[in-house]
Formats: C-alpha cells, structure tokens, sequence
C-alpha cells in the first residue's frame, strides 16, 4: 500500500503527512478529553454509545457499504471485529473515569505490544517485552505515583488492549472480505453493541441538546478528523515512520491531558510512558523487518523453477 523505504513523491509537502498524522493524534486525544465532560451526564457508557453512532454515522456516509455486494461473505470476522472495536472504546472509556488520558493510552498500548510480540519470535522482543513491563510498572505500582493510579481503572486500561490486540486480528480478516468497508461496518456493530448499554446508564440524557452538542464536538475530533487525517498520512508515509510516529500516542495524550484536564504526572509516570513508546516503536520496526523478509522469502520461492534443473 506504501513504500517502506521512502516518502511517497506525490506528497504535497514531506512535513505535512507527519503532521498530519500528529495532529490525528492529537485530535483524538482532544476528543476523548472533551467526552469526559460528558461523564457526569451520561456516564462513560453514554459517552461511549453516542461518540460510536456519531462516528459510524460519519463513516457510513463516507464509504457508503450499501453500494457493495455483499453476496457470500463471512459475517462472522466482521461481527467480532466490530464487537472487539465496541469493548476497546467502552472499557477505555471507562478507564478514563479514573486514570489520567496519558496514562490510560499508555497502559492500554499493552494489548498490541503483546500482540506484536506474541506473533513474533525474534529474541530482541524479549527487549521490548521488558521496556513495556518496567513502563507499566513505573506507571502503576512505584512510589508516590502509584497513589494516583486506581487499580480499577488500569484493568479496564488493559482489558481495553486486549479489545484492540482482538480489534486488530479481525479487522484484517473483516478487511480481507469486505474491503474498505469493514471499518464503517464494524463501528455500526460496535454502535449497535454499546448503544443499548449507554441507553440503560443514561436513559433520555443522551438526548438533551447540550449533551448532543458536545458529543457531536467529540465525534468530530475523535472520528471524523483522526480519520480522515491518517488516511492522507498512510497514502504518503512510509510504514516505518508512520509506526514511529503513532508509537508517540501516550506521550501526546498525557501533553493533552496536562493541558486541557490539569492532568500533571510525577516523573516517574512520564519515563514509563516513554518506555511503552520505546516498546511500541521497536515492535513496529521489528514487524516490518520480518514483513519485508516474508516478502523477499515469497518472491525467490515465485522465481525458483518448478522442478530441478536437469544435470
């Protein structure tokens, strides 16, 4: 889909695909401080159910899946993909009720770090197995800082990556049969999942027109922009660099959360989040590395003759 080796020449600018992706990343940070303000409304459930219907509703009117012949295809993948995408939002929404942003995104990276290095069997993993372990310990359980950090909170954290380690297996199977229309799909699953949960927290709350207006500033910037700007920044980024940068998502959420929460963290929380940003940007090259080396490995088996060469 892109180089890995360079930027793609038809980028207007080689800094604006990074900034663009930084600034995706930002505006989802931005969009789950705002949902906050929704919680003592609606509750974490609430906010959850009307951020997935606004975003669903913004993805289904720019894929537009109904044009698409559906005709065999497996549901099963793109059900559980958009069940897995449904668990991830809620349960780190629920996780935000008691965990600073930077710290939440930080512990819940744990799910696709493991991942990664479950799927892996390099022994430099074993490297960024432990940077992620010794980042989560700094983040949760060593001194003064630990007392910020509620243990409730960091389980919903880490149930929330285990969502999105699941969210990541099937959504490349669902993209297998159902192409570019498999993340409007899921996120309507998902939306349809979680909406009956939010109703029963929030009842006519999700309703009132205050509520609707800052839920629709959080659809906003945590689907329609994020998407839209990592979009441009796949089509002219190279994976390595697009990997290094999005490994920079807990470092951005805990600046976001200082900013606009007032979330300060101790020095400690910092270097572990710094740690998880280490393991993520090392499990990302090292999966690249091991994808171009399938691919080199596959392209010699193609040009090999069928047979051996007669003597």
């Amino acid at each position: 889909m892109f180089s890995d080796t360079e930027e793609a020449i038809s980028s207007p600018s080689l800094a604006l695909p990074p900034m663009a992706l930084v600034l995706g990343m930002v505006s989802i940070t931005a969009g789950a401080s705002f949902a906050q303000r929704l919680f003592p409304v609606v509750g974490a459930e609430g906010a959850t159910a009307l951020r997935l219907v606004i975003g669903a509703l913004f993805l289904l009117g720019v894929a537009r899946p109904w044009r698409m012949r559906f005709g065999h295809k497996r549901w099963a993948p793109v059900i559980a993909y958009g069940a897995m995408m449904g668990g991830m939002n809620l349960l780190f929404y629920m996780s935000l009720q008691t965990l600073p942003l930077g710290v939440a995104i930080a512990i819940e990276f744990i799910g696709p770090l493991g991942l990664a290095t479950v799927s892996s069997r390099r022994a430099l993993d074993l490297l960024w197995i432990a940077l992620a372990a010794t980042g989560l310990v700094l983040l949760v359980l060593m001194g003064a800082s630990a007392a910020r950090v509620d243990l409730v909170g960091s389980l919903f954290a880490l149930a929330a990556g285990l969502c999105w380690a699941g969210y990541m297996v099937f959504g490349r199977m669902a993209g297998r049969d159902f192409g570019g229309s498999a993340t409007s799909l899921g996120m309507t699953i998902a939306a349809l999942i979680v909406l009956p949960i939010g109703f029963s927290h929030a009842g006519p709350h999700l309703f009132e027109p205050n509520v609707l207006v800052l839920a629709l500033i959080v659809g906003l910037l945590s689907s329609a922009l994020p998407y839209s700007l990592e979009m441009f920044a796949l089509r002219h980024l190279s994976a390595k660099t697009f990997g290094i940068l999005s490994s920079g998502e807990p470092a951005v959420g805990a600046v976001i959360g200082a900013i606009l929460l007032g979330q300060a963290l101790p020095l400690s929380q910092w270097v572990g989040i710094g740690l998880i940003s280490c393991a993520s940007i090392g499990t990302s090259l090292a999966a690249i590395r091991e994808r171009k080396a399938a691919e080199r490995s596959q392209s010699r088996a193609e040009a090999a003759p069928p047979f051996p060469p007669a003597l």
